[in-house]
């Protein structure tokens, strides 16, 4: 299996989302993982997506960056609504 330069870019960027989410919202730790996972598949979705309609706006080299967000993003937003907030994460 080869290791590419534009996965990693791929997975320190939607690493990168999920940490700002969980930042913003608040959560517990499985709710992190729960933002991680989410925002990996959202990315790999959004990338595909992006490479199937040729869209290249915002490109980085391989990596689709525009549409790779817009999924990360509505995948973490997804994954924020239906986990709902837990009673200790609105206490701060």
């Amino acid at each position: 299996m080869v290791f590419s330069s534009a996965l990693a870019f791929g997975l320190l960027l939607a690493t990168f989302y999920a940490s700002l989410a969980h930042l913003l919202l608040r959560g517990g730790g499985l709710r992190l993982l729960l933002f991680i996972l989410a925002s990996w598949i959202g990315f790999g979705l959004g990338e595909g997506i992006g490479d199937v309609l040729n869209i290249t706006a915002l490109s980085l080299g391989p990596t689709n960056v525009l549409t790779a967000t817009i999924g990360s993003v509505l995948a973490i937003l997804t994954a924020a609504i239906l986990s709902g907030r837990s009673a200790d994460a609105a206490e701060f």
